[in-house]
């Protein structure tokens, strides 16, 4: 690995790559020529596009996936493995802009998304590493700590998690670290091996039938009567419903979608393998982890517990891994001292979409089937979107969600590059340092 940075940072063998593609490298799948008709064409190849493609290539339509990289290149691959209940605004925010209702359902479709990824990971019998192994959500000072307590015994009633406080006494039995002040653990949370849940559910997506095509980036979208043209690299395919499934990957060929997806770059290292007692001090419960701060860090340890993978945003701009790799590991080491002397393996990058409300979105437009905007959640909800878009594209009544409907926003002289991105990002920086 060539890098400019000092070699004592990364191991000798070191990658720019995600960890998790050691084990499952990119699939290889044949440039074959294009269907010159579909019923179906899917833009994207990640968790969304494939669990839509599934839907409906088990319904008998032809379906075709498009990527314009391999097959689960983006963020399916890249993200860190934690599935939570994905829905960020808080009950009562939500209540305050949707009504009390509506806020109750789009709850419960996080909590939906969770329970039915399990489901579904165990009923196809996909060997991916899946665990629930609880989310330890860590207060960075002591106000966070009482928020979250309190939070914690006043659940909105009907919309009860299993959750308990650990308070700062008790940490250690948590985590390895004095750099918190407790936290609670949300129990029925879970931890993924990213890229074999995707090469798993790739290949249920082929067995159902469906063309998925690497590296041919659709280029233009065309109307045609009741259906589109798409028009790809390798040639160009009439359908009748196209979907767009490209999230935090979103560009020039949807543009009214690209004005609504704010895309951000997420940065991950994995340090060097570390000693079974240390791993066991560090991470006794094996949990994922994430915290209180607005520029949140998360980590978990992998599958095999053997080293730590830590990720989070490190730079007010979009960086190179070679670079946010120390940044990281100072964030990683102002948590465990202990890990001041430990290298890095891997050090990689991707990019999630975030949507002006915090919420996710799914529907239709001109046409064309969508769902995007995971706000960092796409495990677990982008899978079930994508399996209720799918439903959608079939006009089968099961595929309705709480989502649909939802004003899909924007703001004025927003083109899909987010400009204010750095502004922000300094100021909930400097807020979370004024308030540990």
């Amino acid at each position: 690995m060539e890098t400019t940075l000092s070699d004592t940072l990364f191991a000798p063998d070191a990658k720019l790559q995600p960890y998790w593609w050691e084990h499952v490298p990119r699939p290889q799948l044949a440039d074959a020529p294009l269907p010159a008709r579909a019923d179906v064409v899917v833009v994207g190849s990640g968790y969304t596009g494939l669990h839509a493609a599934l839907q409906t290539a088990r319904a008998g339509r032809h379906t075709l996936v498009l990527d314009a990289e391999d097959a689960g290149w983006g963020c399916s691959t890249r993200n860190g493995g934690q599935v939570s209940t994905s829905v960020k605004p808080a009950f009562a925010e939500l209540a305050r802009r949707h009504g009390e209702e509506r806020a109750r359902e789009i709850v419960r479709e996080g909590q939906r998304s969770l329970a039915w990824l399990g489901e579904f990971i165990a009923g196809e019998g996909l060997d991916c590493d899946f665990g629930v192994v609880g989310r330890f959500h860590a207060a960075h000072n002591a106000a966070q700590f009482e928020a979250l307590a309190r939070a914690a015994t006043h659940q909105p009633q009907g919309l009860e998690v299993k959750l308990h406080v650990v308070p700062r006494a008790e940490q250690h039995q948590e985590l390895g670290t004095d750099a918190y002040w407790g936290g609670v653990v949300y129990q029925q949370h879970a931890s993924v091996d990213p890229a074999r849940y995707h090469q798993g559910l790739l290949q249920l997506v082929q067995q159902a039938g469906a063309t998925v095509a690497a590296r041919c980036p659709a280029t233009h979208l065309q109307r045609d009567g009741d259906g589109f043209v798409v028009h790809a690299a390798r040639g160009a395919v009439k359908a009748r419903d196209v979907v767009i499934a490209t999230n935090g990957y979103t560009g020039k060929l949807t543009p009214w979608l690209r004005r609504r997806v704010i895309p951000i770059g997420s940065y991950i290292i994995a340090t060097e393998p570390l000693p079974p007692q240390q791993m066991r001090r560090l991470m006794p419960r094996n949990r994922i982890v994430s915290d209180t701060r607005k520029v949140v860090f998360y980590y978990r340890a992998s599958p095999d517990q053997t080293r730590i993978l830590f990720g989070g945003r490190v730079s007010t701009s979009e960086t190179d891994p070679r670079l946010s790799a120390p940044l990281l590991h100072a964030e990683l080491v102002a948590l465990f001292p202990e890990l001041r002397g430990v290298r890095i393996s891997h050090s990689w990058c991707g990019f999630v979409a975030y949507s002006f409300d915090e919420l996710m979105h799914i529907g239709r437009h001109d046409g064309l089937h969508y769902a995007m905007g995971y706000c960092g959640s796409g495990v677990g909800m982008g899978s079930y979107l994508g399996m209720r878009l799918g439903q959608q594209v079939l006009g089968l009544a099961e595929g309705r969600t709480a989502f649909d409907g939802l004003a899909f926003q924007t703001r004025p002289l927003y083109r899909g590059r987010p400009w204010f991105l750095a502004p922000s990002i300094r100021y909930y920086r400097w807020r979370d340092r004024q308030n540990r």
